[in-house]
């Protein structure tokens, strides 16, 4: 028996998203997400059934596998070059939308890695997913701003969102967070100081400042690059 067949449909389990199977008229994205590539992406009622059991029913690797997160893989350029250059590590991603999700771990899978997993789910309730100190690393690349004042409660970083994954993460793990808005930044900066975590990389401007030599330009930090737009980036740490 397959490992799709071993992991039933969630009835009942508000999922806080319109669900793949109810789409009127579904997408080739959204088909393939529950088709050609339902082996490495997980529908929304799916990816619940692995919480707490992700390395050994999800990835097939020891219970002590570094395991990472990243929240809105975008197309997928970063979740590609994570996947590869930490072959020794697993990797899942979150997106919402269809067609970058599909992107993403097609990607990935071109690139040749195995060693990743990717998952429709409404980030704004993510520890869901997950037991507590079941995560390793966190990458949060340029989530949306939601710019309007009216629409700020929108934002993914907020103190309950930091207080439940900070549960989720193994001691000494991190939250990289990059972004390209300094409202969004400077906003999610007073909850980073005021959270469990620790913040000890901050810099307003990533490509002029030491952290450059090791950052991985996603493809939305290169638009604004071009833009002369500065990079925002914070790195904090669980520490206990």
């Amino acid at each position: 028996m397959d490992l799709i067949s071993l992991m039933p449909m969630k009835e009942g389990l508000d999922l806080h998203i319109r669900l793949t199977r109810n789409l009127p008229s579904p997408t080739a994205y959204a088909v393939a997400l529950n088709g050609e590539y339902a082996n490495d992406a997980y529908n929304e009622e799916r990816a619940p059934g692995f919480k707490g059991v992700w390395r050994e029913k999800s990835f097939s690797v020891p219970a002590d596998t570094p395991f990472d997160l990243e929240i809105g893989t975008g197309n997928g350029f970063y979740f590609a070059h994570h996947a590869k250059k930490y072959p020794e590590r697993v990797l899942l991603g979150i997106e919402i939308k269809y067609k970058p999700l599909i992107q993403t771990i097609r990607r990935a899978i071109k690139a040749g890695s195995t060693n990743m997993k990717i998952a429709r789910y409404n980030a704004n309730y993510i520890w869901e997913l997950f037991n507590d100190e079941e995560l390793d690393n966190i990458y949060i690349h340029f989530p949306d701003p939601w710019l309007k004042k009216s629409r700020n409660k929108n934002r993914l970083i907020n103190s309950n969102f930091l207080e439940q994954m900070f549960k989720k993460q193994k001691p000494n793990s991190f939250i990289e967070f990059k972004t390209d808005s300094l409202d969004y930044f400077n906003w999610s900066m007073d909850f980073f100081k005021a959270s469990s975590y620790t913040v000890e990389e901050v810099t307003y401007d990533l490509h002029n400042s030491p952290l450059a030599e090791t950052n991985f330009s996603t493809h939305f930090e290169k638009i604004f690059l071009k833009q002369n737009i500065k990079i925002n980036y914070a790195r904090l740490y669980k520490r206990v």
